[in-house]
């Protein structure tokens, strides 16, 4: 039987019930080999020659082919069809060489669909690998790989605490940290308008705004305060107002085009929140179990006969007037073929949501978003009516405008209409009916104050929105790029906002400066056109990592002698606008607040995270985090909230890790006062002298354990609120329960900790996922070392990239399968005992140890893709 190889168990399963028993479809879980995280991987004094090494958990995989290609002698390489899945197949066949005789016939095969017919005609279509894709690949890996390899250990030695930096991360960085002084630089600007509630001669109320005042065109700034705004009610107040015009357009608006990669991130995030890396899981999931086509493409054009199925159903369901007299055609935008695949469309138009039954709700929100907008790409346009209705005093001295719309027919819009990123004016509701001449009654006229706002902060969905019209990452890599900021805990998240943390700024601050050219934009988008070319067949690879490497290479040498007080003061000097803004009262911005004597300075902790602290340390203790520069925690430094018992003064403080009580001043006899970190969620402007007190109070001593007599106390922690025994710490879920919590409670709480090990006694499952393919539930839990999946005694901690509200039961019982094979002491049922009885060569692994040494784990912080 023919061997065809693909990435996944769950696209195996899809692909094998299409195939039938005539071939034996394997998984390869993934790229099977990659660069070793250490130095020499990539060698630019040997014409880039690139050290492959075969993952251990890849390695059973390529033993399972192996053996499989013993009783057959035809290897089909089905991975997915852009150049990460060309890699892959690349890779398998380098891997197997050895299991690959000189009569075994290699081939691949690429489909956009998991589809009986989409599957059977790519059978029929074998090629070999592509070696220009290959090649693309080879050449983004090489260059990854030089900047991490190169860049990140010069960012350790000068800023403690940095952890990496990458070709495509660092720029996608800099994105999120210019915004972030943008909005830190922004003023806002006072203005008004002026709206009126009118009346029709029959009573009928509509609203206007002021447009023109003084007979002047009013432009936004033209009433800057609340007198001039009081003027211009005043003058509409005092004159007759009647309709000038009454103007009615036609008008139309257009369905969207269907999704690609950017585009569906864009809307899942505007419409569910869902970060670009949930939503590509989400997305892979749906295209392997043969419901939607390829989901990573720059591609929005659709198969003729998707078009045709799509204008069916559009017929089908809302009637022939819903569908245009001509298909809609959408021209792709990608500049690089290679990645222009069809759009992301449901494989089949007549499954709709509700038919589907799609047990995890990402997924199914996710395919209903999907389905909704490919049928509406090829719905008829929706119609509408746009009124202008504009009123005026008879001297024309002041103006006021109505605009009202009208939905005539609904068209695309009865299916979907796209969400918006920011806040946006609309064209208005519906207006009465009103001729030219008719005179207007005018029922309250209201001024109302504005403030231009900042520039808003990036979601993950106008940061890939960005990205592509900057012509940064591919659709292969905008959820990684994303999610790497973030795991390198460069950039936080809050409410859906990405929001640059302090060691972000610095690295950006440092890349800018010393590497500027390698985080440009433009240098960035162009490097990526040039990988397009390699991809395209037009470009030799080697030649680019050449021409970059020899620039790349003087760029770093040239900081080998940078000391770090030097990199402080460089990075103090460019950010002090920022750091150090005017002060109101017009003194040095730069002196200390507390002392008055000292000047700020830009600090780095041994964590590496940054802070401005006075220059008369030790003398003086002032510091504030790097993100408040305009003043706000010197508002509240230092604000006396009351004394304690014994006269000491209660103080609320601004520290380098946030803000924190103090009991008292620093001394000679005491230079370490009582301190206390306000918990995360508690706002300093609201802290009271009690609050306070309760704090400096922890630890709090609850009482005696009735077992053995020693004392239980409860306090906040690194980690949140716990109670303490002996050595036992159990935490709390509610800081507020450590002021409360009684020894009933306590007790309760650390024997659930101390049972089985310190988990739970009777812990319940985050989630149940549903039933084993053998029997039994497979569970979402919550362990000590983080969560994991559970099936009867096979334990499967999650990965770290895997949140346990997204995890699907097809990746839970991959995770179950690899861990049951590769530890044979788990035998949680009859087969994975035999799994793990059938793998006697599991003992020899060790052999294989000196190899991973080889990359020790201190060197193992992986520069960004």
């Amino acid at each position: 039987m023919p061997v065809v190889v693909v990435e996944s168990p769950a696209k195996a399963k899809t692909i094998n019930k299409y195939l039938g028993s005539d071939y034996t479809v394997l998984a390869s879980y993934g790229h099977v080999r990659d660069l070793p995280p250490k130095d020499g991987s990539v060698d630019p004094d040997h014409d880039f020659a690139m050290t492959w090494e075969v993952a251990a958990d890849s390695k059973k995989h390529i033993r399972a082919i192996t053996e499989a290609l013993k009783s057959d002698n035809t290897l089909i390489l089905a991975t997915d069809p852009d150049r990460e899945g060309e890699a892959i197949s690349w890779h398998l066949q380098e891997a197997l060489s050895k299991a690959i005789k000189k009569d075994t016939k290699v081939s691949r095969v690429t489909f956009n669909a998991i589809t009986k017919a989409a599957v059977t005609e790519a059978m029929g279509k074998p090629r070999e690998v592509d070696s220009a894709l290959v090649e693309a690949y080879l050449a983004r890996r090489a260059l990854d790989y030089l900047v991490g390899f190169n860049l990140s250990p010069v960012l350790w030695r000068k800023l403690p605490g940095a952890r990496s930096a990458g070709r495509v991360q660092s720029v996608c960085l800099r994105l999120i940290v210019e915004r972030e002084m943008e909005i830190e630089a922004f003023r806002a600007r006072e203005y008004w308008t002026v709206a009126a509630l009118l009346a029709t001669p029959r009573g009928q109320e509509f609203e206007a705004r002021l447009t023109v005042l003084g007979g002047k065109k009013l432009d936004r700034y033209d009433i800057p305060t609340a007198e001039a705004a009081e003027l211009a009610v005043q003058a509409i107040s005092s004159r007759a107002l009647s309709v000038k015009s009454v103007e009615a357009k036609p008008a139309t608006r257009n369905p969207y085009a269907p999704f690609m990669t950017s585009t569906l991130q864009q809307e899942a995030s505007r419409k569910f929140g869902m970060g670009a890396k949930a939503c590509m899981s989400a997305a892979q999931r749906l295209y392997e179990a043969g419901h939607i086509t390829y989901m990573r493409t720059d591609g929005i054009d659709m198969a003729p006969e998707a078009v045709m199925a799509a204008r069916a159903e559009i017929g089908r369901r809302f009637g022939a007037q819903y569908v245009p007299d001509s298909p809609r055609m959408y021209k792709n935008k990608a500049k690089n073929a290679q990645e222009a695949h069809e759009c992301i469309r449901p494989t089949d138009m007549s499954a709709a949501p509700e038919k589907l039954r799609i047990a995890d709700a990402d997924q199914r929100r996710l395919y209903d978003l999907i389905w909704k907008r490919t049928i509406a790409s090829q719905m008829a346009a929706a119609r509408m009516e746009r009124t202008t209705v504009d009123i005026a005093s008879a001297d024309g001295q002041v103006e006021l405008r109505a605009t009202g719309q009208v939905v005539l027919f609904d068209g695309f819009l009865a299916v979907y209409d796209e969400g918006r990123d920011d806040d946006e004016g609309d064209d208005g509701a519906r207006l009465p009916q009103i001729a030219k001449g008719e005179p207007t009654e005018k029922r309250k006229v209201t001024p109302e104050q504005h403030f231009t706002q900042p520039p808003p902060r990036y979601t993950e969905a106008t940061l890939v929105k960005r990205m592509e019209e900057l012509g940064i990452g591919r659709p292969s890599t905008y959820a990684s790029i994303v999610t790497t900021i973030q795991d390198r805990e460069y950039v936080r998240k809050d409410k859906n906002r990405l929001i640059p943390e302090d060691k972000g700024r610095l690295v950006t601050a440092f890349l800018t400066n010393y590497f500027r050219r390698y985080v440009e934009y433009d240098f960035t988008a162009d490097l990526e056109e040039e990988l397009d070319d390699i991809s395209a067949g037009s470009r030799p690879y080697k030649e680019v990592l050449a021409r970059f490497w020899r620039d790349f290479s003087a760029a770093i040498a040239e900081t080998s002698d940078l000391r770090i007080s030097e990199v402080l003061e460089k990075i103090d000097e460019v950010l002090a606008p920022h750091l150090y803004p005017p002060r109101t009262d017009g003194s040095d911005p730069r002196i200390c607040p507390t002392c008055h004597k000292g000047r700020l300075h830009l600090k780095t902790a041994r964590s590496g995270g940054a802070f401005i602290g006075c220059a008369n340390y030790p003398e003086c203790r002032y510091t504030r985090p790097l993100s408040s520069p305009n003043g706000e925690d010197a508002a509240i430094d230092g604000k006396v909230l009351g004394q304690d018992a014994a006269g000491n003064d209660i103080t609320l403080r601004t520290g380098r890790f946030g803000p924190y009580v103090q009991r008292g001043e620093a001394t000679q006899d005491n230079p370490k006062p009582d301190r206390a970190s306000l918990p995360k969620g508690w706002s300093p402007e609201s802290l009271t002298l009690d609050r306070a007190l309760d704090l400096l109070s922890l630890p709090r001593q609850i009482g005696n354990h009735p077992e053995d007599g020693a004392p239980v106390e409860a306090a906040i922690g690194r980690f949140g609120p716990y109670v303490k025994h002996n050595t036992t710490y159990a935490n709390l879920p509610d800081v507020e329960e450590v002021f409360t919590i009684g020894m009933n409670r306590a007790v309760e709480v650390l024997a659930a900790k101390q049972s089985r090990g310190g988990r739970p006694a009777a812990a319940a499952p985050l989630r149940e996922l549903g039933a084993h393919p053998d029997g039994g539930p497979v569970q979402v839990m919550a362990g000590r070392y983080g969560p994991y999946v559970k099936w009867a005694k096979v334990n499967a901690t999650l990965p770290k990239d895997v949140e346990p509200e997204a995890v699907t039961l097809d990746q839970a019982l991959e995770l179950i399968a690899a861990k049951a094979t590769k530890g044979g002491k788990k035998k949680a049922a009859p087969k994975a005992a035999a799994k793990s009885a059938a793998k006697p060569k599991a003992a020899a692994k060790p052999k294989a140890a000196p190899k991973t040494k080889a990359a020790p784990k201190a060197r193992a912080k992986k520069a960004a893709e």
